[in-house]
C-alpha cells in the first residue's frame, strides 16, 4: 500500500522561496477547509466510510442494456411487433415502432443466478462481486447532455465532476499524487467538461492520463539537479507573489503557484506509479496485456489499481473518446468489438483487487450516459437509438452487496417499473460509500450552495452490504 515519500510537496514548499510557496499554498482555495492549510490534504468523512476511493468505469456512447445485462425473453417473444413509443431521437410524441430481440445470447451465473450477455463472459465469472442496477434512468437522450449528467449531475450547466467533489471533500492520501486522475486515450461527449472543478477550486480539477509511452507529459525534470530547480521554483514563485499583490482575487495567479507544487510532487512519484516493470506475467495476463504494453483498457485497468494503491481517491476509466463508441445506430454488432476490448480487463481488476485485500475498500462503478432503444423504425433495422428511460449500471466491492440485480424495467426494457434509480441516486450513494454525506457536501458559489445532487438524491440502501 501507498508509503509517502520523505521529500514530499509539503517539505518542498516550506523550503522553496523563503516558506512563502507554502503560505501562498494555503491560501489557493480560500477558506474550503480551516483545519488544514494543504486543501488536498487528506480529510475525516462525515461518518464512517465503507470504501477509501473509487474507480468509475465509464462506456462511453450509451451501452444497450438489453443486449448486456437486462435479459428480457419477452422481447425475443415479440421480435417484430409493433408499439407506440412516446419518445424518438429526442422528440417526445407517438411514434409507431417495432420490437428487436437481442442477437446474443444470454445466460445465468454465480450463486444467484444472475442473467449476463455472451458479450461479457469473464465479467460474468466474477457476478457474485457485482451489483447490477437494471432500473437506471436519467433525463437527457443527447450524448453531451447524458455525458454531463453522468459525471457532473447535471445536463444543463457546467458543474464539478463527481471526481472533484470526492476531492473537494477527502482530500488525497498520497500528497505527491493528484487526488482525481482520469485515464483515457481520448475525451468523450461534452470533452474535459467531465473532469473539470468548474467553480471549485482548480486544485480538484481531474489530471487526464493519455495511455501511451509517455503517460504523463513533461515528467522528467528539465534541469540538471534538483537543488537548481528548486531555486528556479522559488524565483517564479517570488515572481507570482509580487504579480498577485496587485491582484489578490485572481485565481490564475494561484493556479499557477498550485502547478509548480503539483508538477514538483509528480516527478517523483509519478515514473514509479506508471512504471510496470515489477508486474508478473501473470498479473499482465489476468489483465489481457502484452508484456510491453502502454495502451488499451487493460493497461487503465491495471494503472487503476496502482494509482488506487498509491492513495488516489478518485480514478476514472473511459474506454473509448466521442468516435467509434457504443453510439450503435448503424449496426448492433460494434458492440461486440467494444465488450472485448473491456470484458477482460475489468473482470482482471476485480479478481486483481479481491485477491488483494482491496475489493472491500475499492469501489468499482461501471456506466455509460444512457441505454438503447429496444424497438426502431423497422424489425429489421440492424442498430439501437438512444434510450434514458431505462438503462443498467453496476456497481462492486466497496461496501456493495455483490451477487444481485436490483431494479426491474418492463417485459421489453422501455421503462424501468421497479426499484428505479436516477443518476442523482448513483452519485448520492458513491458518496455515501465514502463516508460522504450528499446532502451536506456543499460549496457557496454564486450566492447559493451547490452540490453534486443538487435538490434530489437518495442512497441506495437496500444495494449496501
Amino acid at each position: 500500500m501507498f508509503q509517502p515519500f520523505k521529500n514530499n510537496r509539503r517539505d518542498f514548499l516550506r523550503n522553496a522561496s523563503g516558506g512563502f510557496a507554502m503560505t501562498a499554498f494555503a491560501g489557493i482555495c480560500g477558506n474550503l477547509h480551516a483545519e488544514t492549510d494543504d486543501p488536498l490534504a487528506s480529510r475525516s468523512s462525515h461518518f464512517d466510510a465503507a470504501a477509501d476511493c473509487v474507480i468509475f468505469l465509464y462506456a462511453t456512447g450509451g451501452v444497450s442494456h438489453v443486449d448486456t445485462f437486462d435479459h428480457k425473453p419477452q422481447l425475443a417473444k415479440d421480435h417484430g411487433k409493433s408499439i407506440t413509443a412516446s419518445r424518438w431521437l429526442n422528440k417526445t410524441g407517438e411514434f409507431k415502432r417495432y420490437l428487436i430481440k437481442s442477437r446474443w445470447g444470454f445466460q445465468q451465473y454465480g450463486e444467484n443466478g444472475i442473467w449476463v450477455s455472451d458479450l461479457f463472459p469473464n465479467i460474468a465469472g466474477v457476478i457474485d462481486d457485482i451489483c447490477v442496477l437494471n432500473a437506471m434512468h436519467c433525463e437527457s437522450d443527447g450524448h453531451d447532455k447524458g455525458t454531463l449528467a453522468a459525471h457532473t449531475g447535471s445536463a444543463q450547466f457546467a458543474r464539478p465532476s463527481i471526481g472533484s467533489w470526492v476531492s473537494y471533500g477527502l482530500g488525497t492520501v498520497n500528497q505527491n499524487l493528484p487526488s482525481f486522475m482520469v485515464l483515457a486515450p481520448a475525451a468523450p461527449y461534452a470533452g474535459a467538461q467531465t473532469w473539470a472543478s468548474d467553480f471549485l477550486p482548480g486544485c480538484h480539477q481531474g489530471t487526464h492520463v493519455i495511455p501511451g509511452a509517455e503517460p504523463v507529459a513533461n515528467i522528467a525534470p528539465r534541469v540538471a539537479t534538483r537543488g537548481l530547480q528548486q531555486m528556479e521554483l522559488g524565483l517564479l514563485r517570488r515572481l507570482n507573489r509580487s504579480h498577485q499583490g496587485e491582484r489578490t482575487e485572481d485565481r490564475a495567479i494561484n493556479a499557477r503557484i498550485r502547478s509548480f507544487e503539483t508538477a514538483f510532487g509528480m516527478q517523483q512519484a509519478a515514473p514509479e506509479a506508471f512504471d510496470l516493470s515489477g508486474e508478473t506475467q501473470e498479473t499482465l495476463d489476468l489483465y489481457g496485456m502484452d508484456k510491453n504494453e502502454t495502451t488499451g483498457f487493460g493497461w487503465q485497468c491495471l494503472m487503476a489499481r496502482r494509482l488506487a494503491e498509491r492513495g488516489v481517491r478518485f480514478i476514472e476509466l473511459i474506454d473509448v473518446g466521442s468516435n467509434s463508441n457504443w453510439d450503435s445506430h448503424g449496426n448492433m454488432a460494434d458492440h461486440e468489438r467494444l465488450a472485448k476490448n473491456i470484458d477482460k480487463p475489468i473482470s482482471g481488476l476485480i479478481r486483481d483487487l479481491k485477491r488483494r485485500g482491496m475489493l472491500e475498500r475499492t469501489l468499482i462503478v461501471w456506466t455509460s450516459e444512457f441505454g438503447r432503444t429496444p424497438f426502431n423504425a423497422s424489425a429489421e433495422h440492424p442498430g439501437r437509438e438512444h434510450h434514458n428511460f431505462s438503462f443498467t449500471s453496476w456497481m462492486a466491492g466497496g461496501g456493495v452487496q455483490g451477487g444481485i440485480a436490483y431494479g426491474k424495467s418492463d417485459e421489453h426494457g422501455i421503462m424501468a417499473v421497479e426499484d428505479s434509480a436516477h443518476t442523482h441516486d448513483l452519485h448520492a450513494t458513491i458518496l455515501h460509500q465514502l463516508g460522504l454525506d450528499h446532502e451536506r457536501l456543499t460549496y457557496r458559489y454564486a450566492g447559493r450552495d451547490f452540490r453534486l445532487t443538487d435538490v434530489h438524491g437518495d442512497v441506495l440502501h437496500n444495494i449496501l452490504s
